[in-house]
């Protein structure tokens, strides 16, 4: 997106030492959504497997109400995994210098933004805009 005539960038610059603690707080907190995430993987699988055997003498309300279960757990499953994507793509964008900026106007995100949602990749402007839509 082009910027406006006689507005200059706003500089993007932060220290070592900042950039490290961001760091360490996203891995961490990937990490952790990792961690989640695996625990789900394993707690599905053990499911899956507990519903074939119990399965005996199901009617179709039973049945009904274990497929329900399982998508449940499928979708809590997926939610972390995009959730873990949204922190890795953090990284990535603070490896690139973009952390911290709006990708659409390329304004600074507020501080306070990026601690209540550290993977936002849009000011609070642009974000109200793209919901509106």
């Amino acid at each position: 997106m082009a910027k406006a005539p006689g507005k200059a960038a706003p500089e993007r610059s932060r220290s070592a030492e900042e950039t490290e603690q961001i760091r360490q707080a996203l891995t961490e907190r990937r990490d952790e959504l990792q961690a989640e995430y695996d625990q789900s993987l394993t707690e599905l699988t053990v499911m899956q497997r507990e519903r074939l055997e119990d399965s005996a003498g199901d009617d179709q309300a039973d049945t009904g109400t274990k497929t329900l279960e399982r998508e449940q757990e499928i979708t809590l499953a997926n939610n972390l995994l995009e959730r873990v994507t949204q922190v890795e793509r953090a990284i990535e964008r603070l490896g690139e210098g973009n952390y911290g900026w709006c990708e659409r106007c390329g304004n600074a995100i507020p501080v306070e933004r990026l601690a209540a949602f550290p993977v936002a990749t849009r000011c609070v402007s642009c974000k109200q805009l793209e919901e509106r839509r």
